[in-house]
């Protein structure tokens, strides 16, 4: 504890809380009247492999009484196996095929030896029940066989379609085997590719971590605010035919450690605005520095602090509300060698919007899901603490998140009215409701003051982007080819998707002010682009930058659930920086 410094006001008591304390008060000594913030602590979350580790802090009763439920989220033991797949002993046994594994013979036998083999010793049954079932090894097939007096009592095939070539496939790949472990309530799965022969060591090494990702993601399930839940059963996976060794090992635990990360920012992104409160969020980063405070500092700055560093930008969105705005900054130094570059990663923190006076209304809105426009801030967050786990060498990361509410109140910032950010800049607020841009304004030039090399902002900034790309794809901004070819390829390395979009100057034409520096809006044509070009404004030249529009991927529609989204390719960006 002893490495974080909390920071809440010049003249606070500085305090070290320890992990058992379940309240703490925090009183603001020098001023008239006395300010007291009281911090109540209930359990939030645990880290997978780490015992206990989110606690929620609450500025006050929750609204609703609503308080997440104390649910462990299970360990899954990943091991690499080199054994004889047929003799393989457990659960299911999850094979991997693609249409041209599903070839089959004029006997209508498998012509793939791995499908032929299992196929001999199952007397035939597997080629004939693919048949029956017209299972042919497209994407989302899955065929799952009771193989009483085997090794594995089921023997699953799962299709990958025509070819498996990439993170993205073999992540989905592992959680459709997760979702046949479910239905199965199996708690030990064996996975094998019918085809992998001819894969170099390199792609099996990031082949296992995909599909061990992908099935530790599709076990877990956020329960905590379900009164009755089931536990996932799924104990342990064997990844095999990929070879062992400790290569291999050190793969597979980076993968489970990037995985919690994911989960942690899940469970951020599906907490409710009630209960996740910017002060809890900077209890949340605040924790992850406590525990990794070997490598990890925290400095959360109240709104008086910000008023000294003049970030009236991220003060005015914030001022409506009743629950007081948290800058969280967390820094990131590896335990030793030296620092060859120097990133920051800047996510938007707004736990809750409600679109200001330019209130949400009407269908498509989507206020009820407004909780999730924080997701940019759980992704910087999520990747503090896999960073915090993996210790990357030769690399200082700063985490950066302006945490607030936009909400509605006599106190709060009006269409027409003008805030100035920390670097003096004006801007004329023609719409409330584009206020994460006005928050990252700020933290944008506080990221810069920190020295920072590169920096990557991730924020659910416009439906724009929603609209370009879809649900599924993220848009990316930046003047930068070289950034733009690192956060591709980390993004490729992780499965996910992200789309390179124009940053057109000429429509920063629409964003002039007739009586400040600019309007925070430029209108529906091109809201993305301008929105980008709007961010643009806060960066110092010197500084290769990029904006990540996450406003699709943040958040799965069909499961009503949050995606984690951003977390896997900001690890893998600053892991492929370090020495």
């Amino acid at each position: 504890m002893a490495a974080i410094a909390v920071s809440l006001a010049t003249s606070l008591t500085s305090a070290v809380v320890p992990s058992s304390l379940t309240s703490f008060v925090f009183n603001k000594l020098n001023s008239a009247p006395c300010l007291r913030i009281t911090f109540s602590v209930s359990r939030f979350s645990s880290y997978r492999g780490g015992g206990k580790l989110m606690a929620h802090s609450l500025v006050r009763a929750t609204l609703g009484l609503t308080q997440p439920a104390n649910i462990d989220v299970p360990k899954i033991a990943l091991s690499a196996k080199e054994i004889d797949v047929a003799e393989w002993k457990g659960d299911i046994l999850a094979v991997g095929v693609t249409e041209k594994d599903m070839t089959k013979d004029d006997s209508k036998r498998f012509e793939n030896s791995l499908l032929k083999n299992l196929d001999a010793k199952l007397g035939g049954h597997l080629s004939e029940a693919s048949s029956e079932e017209d299972f042919t090894g497209k994407p989302g097939q899955s065929l799952v066989l009771r193989v009483p007096g085997h090794g594995a009592k089921r023997i699953g095939l799962i299709g990958l379609g025509k070819s498996a070539t990439n993170a993205y496939a073999f992540r989905n790949f592992g959680e459709a085997i997760a979702a046949a472990a479910k239905t199965a309530q199996a708690s030990n799965v064996g996975i094998v590719l019918a085809s992998s022969g001819s894969t170099s060591n390199e792609s099996k090494l990031n082949i296992a971590s995909a599909i061990a990702s992908g099935t530790v993601l599709g076990t877990y399930e956020d329960n905590r605010y379900k009164s009755d839940s089931k536990k996932p059963v799924l104990k342990s996976v064997d990844i095999l035919g990929f070879g062992t060794g400790p290569e291999l090992d050190k793969k597979l635990k980076y993968a489970e450690d990037v995985s919690s990360a994911v989960i942690f920012g899940k469970e951020l992104v599906n907490s409710p605005a009630n209960v996740l409160t910017p002060a809890v969020l900077a209890e949340e980063a605040t924790k992850i520095a406590s525990t990794y405070s070997d490598v990890l500092s925290a400095t959360i700055l109240n709104a008086e602090q910000c008023k000294e560093l003049k970030m009236g930008s991220y003060l005015g969105v914030a001022a409506a509300s009743d629950n007081p705005p948290h800058f969280i900054h967390l820094c990131y130094k590896p335990p030793s060698g030296p620092i060859k570059a120097k990133l920051a990663l800047v996510g938007k923190g707004l736990t809750f919007d409600s679109g200001g006076y330019n209130i949400k209304t009407g269908p498509g809105c989507s206020i009820e899901l407004m909780k999730f426009d924080m997701g940019g801030s759980a992704a910087v967050l999520g990747a503090a603490k896999a960073i915090g786990q993996v210790k990357p060498p030769g690399v200082e990361v700063h985490f950066i998140v302006a945490a607030c509410e936009n909400m509605i109140s006599g106190t709060g910032m009006r269409p027409g009215d003008i805030v100035t950010a920390s670097n003096g800049k004006t801007i004329e607020v023609n719409n409330t409701d584009a206020e994460g841009r006005l928050t990252l304004a700020d933290a944008l030039i506080y990221a810069c003051n920190q020295g920072a090399e590169k920096i990557i902002d991730l924020a659910t900034l416009t439906g724009a982007c929603v609209v370009a790309l879809g649900p599924s794809i993220a848009g990316v901004f930046t003047p930068s080819d070289e950034l733009a070819n690192e956060v591709f390829s980390a993004a490729e390395a992780s499965g996910e998707k992200l789309w390179r979009m124009p940053l057109e100057e000429s429509y920063w034409e629409s964003m002039k002010s007739g009586v400040a520096d600019m309007v925070n809006t430029g209108g529906r044509q091109g809201g993305a682009i301008t929105a980008a070009l709007f961010l643009k404004q806060f960066v110092d030249e010197k500084v290769q930058w990029m904006h990540i529009d996450i406003a699709g991927p943040v958040w799965n529609e069909k499961n009503r659930t949050a995606t984690g989204f951003g977390i896997q390719t900001l690890v893998e960006w600053v892991r492929q920086h370090s020495s």
